[in-house]
This record gives structure tokens, C-alpha cells and sequence, in this order.
């Protein structure tokens, strides 16, 4: 109640921005961490792929994404700098995520390579406008806002696109299932889940592509592309002279790398290492339920002791996950439930927090508002270029391990989480030293 009658005082274009992250967040549980890993998983067994093989195609898919969406983030984020530009891509993106979450209905039982092209391609539209989105902060609020919109923004995400549509979609796929999950996921049902997802994230984007309006940019230029391009080059050899924006891109790439590799291969980990299918769903509700108030819980400590203190406790939460994550695949079957129901409490404590909190901090430290697209562009690209080493490094190793027979196929997903827990000490470690350092 506390937070609705505070969305009431809200500006209308502050309101409709919040909304995107209801609207959008339905794709980062469904398509990112709950149903369609599940999946992936029945349609590439059916089509012949063992577990290893599974994971490895699965991190590589998130890898091509996210090199795609690094090679161009800067590009793209410094074309919306100019005014009128920022609306118009952001809807091209949008989409693109749209049409390619429909279009998951139309593969069949056994088609994973089909799958994951559109999987691709939904990432693609979805990262995309991320970028215009998260752009938007600065059009549409005060410096001293900044955190409480981003964390409001992270936090309706979570209860209200990752919780309310997952939970519908959930108690579809039960009823066509008769409760009795032995056999796997309906296809029926996860197809509806899709739908719904398409669904859900066009009608809530309303709001925004209404209200929310570019206020800071350029002035257009009769070639835009031409002149973004050498405003790029501009910033990108100038750059370090800023020094806390610099330093921090560098920490982020690394630990932000940790949070995306555990948002997108946790769901294909814990099945992978015996977690039961109804327990790993439950405790994905559990984690969107209990996200919302703590990323709002995140916000307000940020209001009173500054985000980059918060920023230090999410980055050790994280470490203790991993470290947690590195030991499940070595203990016995009957001795993973209880740590893995630790690991989910931990995630929902600081997964939106971390990544509300690192926008706002962001934005904070940017010399120019002016050019918030273009740095946004930097900031992307460094967390969609970060998600290629994660997800990869956590499918790799394992694969690799195996086939290299130094364990066995349930034990050598230890690898992988181990090289995650590296990404979080050398974040926490970077993060440091930008604390430490001036813009100039």
C-alpha cells in the first residue's frame, strides 16, 4: 500500500516509464529463467541432445545474442541521442522481442535449432529496447529521483510482469498437465505461455510509448548515422579522461556478468543437478514474490546511505550464491534441497536491487545528460558484451570437463559456477577502485 499510494504521487511520464518494466519483465521469467529453459531442455532431449549438450547450446545462444546486441549498443544509443530518434528505435526493437516470442508457438516438439533462433532474435528485440529504455531515466525524472524511479521500476517488474502472467501461465500448464509433471511440461501449455508473454508485454508498453517523451538529445542533423558515428569515435577516445564512468563500466561488465549468467542458466543448472520440477517452479515464484520488496527495500536504503554502498552488498550476496552454487553438483541428492532453497531466498534478495540500483548509480555519474543515449549505448553494450562470457563459461566448462572425463556429468557443472564466482570477486574488486576516483 505504501508503494501504490507512492505511485499515485508520481508524474504521469515517471508512472508510464515504471510500467515498461511491468510490461517487459513478463519476458525475463517466462522466456529468460522459468518456462522456456524447461523447455528448451524437453525439446533438445527429444531431438537427441544430452544435458551437456543442452546447457552448452543454450549458453551459446545467449552468447550470440549478446554479442550481437554489444556490437551495436553504442551505435544505436548514440543515434537516440538526437531528438525524435530515441521513441522510434526503441519501437522498432520492441517489435522485433514481440513478434519473436509469438512466433515460439509455431515450432515443434523437437525442433531446438528453430528454438533458439527465435529465442535469439527475441533477446534481441527485448535487449534492444532496453537500451532506449533505460535511456528514458534521465527524460523523465530529477537527479535526485533517480534511484527511488529505477528501484520502483525494477521492483513493479518483478511482482507484477514476472509475477501475475508466470503465475496464470503456471496454473494453465498444471490444468492441461493434470498436475502430473513426470512427463514433462505440455507443449499446449508452455505454447500458451508464450502468448501470453507477446501479450502482456505489447498491451503494458502502452503507457509508455503514450507518455514518456525524449526530452534531452541534439538537435537532428541532416545525416544522422554519419555524425553518430563520429560522435561515437569522439566519446570513445575520450572517454577515460572520465574516469568513475569508466571504472565502473569495467566493474559492471564483470559482476553484472555474474547476475545474467544466474538469471539465464540457474533454471537449466538445478534440473540438471536433480532439482525436482515442482520445487524448481515454486521457487521461482518464491523469488518474484519476494523481489519486490526487497528491491523497493534497496531503493529506500539508497535514499538515506547512496547507492554504491547497496551496489557493494548485492555484489557479496552474489559471491556467497555462487560460492553456495559451486558446491550443490558435490553434495548428495539428499542434501541439495535445502541449500538450493537458500540460494533462491538469496537471489530474490538482491536480483533487483543489483540491477535497479546500477542503472541509477549510472545515471548519476554521467557528465552529459544531453548524451544519456550514447552513454547508455557504453552501458549496454558492456552488460549484454558481459552476457557472452557467463553463460558461456558456464556451459563450456562443464561440457568440456566432461568430455575430458575429470568428473562426471552431475559433478562438472561445479566448474562452471566456479568461473562465475571469479566474475563477482573481480567486480567487487574494480568497484572499489572507481569509488575511489573522480570524473576527472
Amino acid at each position: 500500500m505504501l508503494y501504490s499510494a507512492k505511485m499515485k504521487k508520481l508524474s504521469k511520464p515517471e508512472r508510464s516509464w515504471i510500467m515498461y518494466d511491468w510490461a517487459n519483465s513478463v519476458h525475463s521469467t517466462i522466456i529468460s529463467t522459468a518456462i522456456f529453459p524447461l523447455w528448451f531442455g524437453q525439446v533438445a532431449k527429444t531431438g537427441g541432445l544430452s544435458d551437456t549438450q543442452t546447457s552448452f547450446w543454450l549458453g551459446t545462444a545467449n552468447t550470440i545474442y549478446a554479442a550481437f546486441i554489444s556490437a551495436i549498443a553504442m551505435v544505436i544509443g548514440t543515434l537516440s541521442d538526437f531528438k525524435g530518434y530515441r521513441k522510434k528505435l526503441f519501437v522498432n526493437f520492441w517489435l522485433v522481442g514481440i513478434l519473436s516470442t509469438g512466433a515460439l508457438i509455431l515450432v515443434g516438439i523437437d525442433d531446438w535449432k528453430s528454438l533458439l533462433i527465435l529465442y535469439i532474435f527475441s533477446f534481441i528485440g527485448f535487449g534492444g529496447a532496453n537500451i532506449f529504455y533505460d535511456a528514458f531515466l534521465t527524460d523523465i525524472t530529477t537527479p535526485n529521483r533517480l534511484d527511488l524511479i529505477s528501484s520502483l521500476g525494477y521492483g513493479y517488474g518483478y511482482i507484477g510482469g514476472s509475477t501475475i502472467p508466470f503465475l496464470i501461465s503456471l496454473a494453465i500448464i498444471a490444468v492441461l498437465a493434470n498436475m502430473d509433471f513426470s512427463q514433462g511440461l505440455p507443449a499446449s501449455g508452455v505454447k500458451i505461455s508464450f502468448l501470453i508473454t507477446a501479450l502482456w508485454w505489447f498491451l503494458f508498453s502502452l503507457p509508455f510509448l503514450n507518455n514518456v517523451k525524449q526530452r534531452h538529445g541534439i538537435d537532428p542533423v541532416r545525416s544522422p548515422n554519419i555524425e553518430s558515428f563520429k560522435r561515437l569515435v569522439k566519446t570513445f577516445l575520450e572517454i577515460k579522461k572520465y574516469k568513475k564512468v569508466f571504472l565502473f563500466l569495467i566493474a559492471y561488465f564483470f559482476y553484472i556478468d555474474g547476475v545474467n549468467t544466474i538469471i539465464k542458466m540457474a533454471t537449466n543448472f538445478a534440473s540438471s543437478i536433480g532439482v525436482g520440477l515442482m520445487v524448481l517452479l515454486g521457487a521461482i515464484v518464491g523469488i518474484q514474490i519476494l523481489a519486490f520488496p526487497f528491491t523497493l527495500l534497496y531503493g529506500k536504503l539508497a535514499q538515506r546511505f547512496g547507492s554504491r554502498p547497496l551496489l557493494f552488498v548485492g555484489i557479496g550476496v552474489y559471491a556467497l550464491i555462487t560460492a553456495l552454487g559451486t558446491m550443490m553438483p558435490l553434495l548428495p541428492a539428499t542434501k541439495v534441497m535445502p541449500v538450493f532453497v537458500l540460494v533462491a531466498f538469496l537471489v530474490s534478495t538482491s536480483q533487483g536491487g543489483i540491477q535497479a540500483l546500477s542503472r541509477s548509480y549510472y545515471a548519476s555519474i554521467l557528465p552529459d545528460h544531453n548524451s544519456s543515449g550514447e552513454f547508455f549505448g557504453f552501458y549496454n553494450m558492456m552488460g549484454r558484451f558481459a552476457a557472452i562470457l557467463g553463460p558461456f563459461l558456464m556451459g563450456a566448462f562443464p561440457r568440456i570437463a566432461y568430455l575430458a572425463e575429470v568428473v562426471d556429468e552431475r559433478t562438472a557443472y561445479s566448474y562452471g559456477v566456479g568461473a562465475v564466482f571469479i566474475l563477482f570477486v573481480i567486480g567487487g574488486s574494480l568497484l572499489i577502485v572507481s569509488s575511489k576516483t573522480d570524473n576527472k
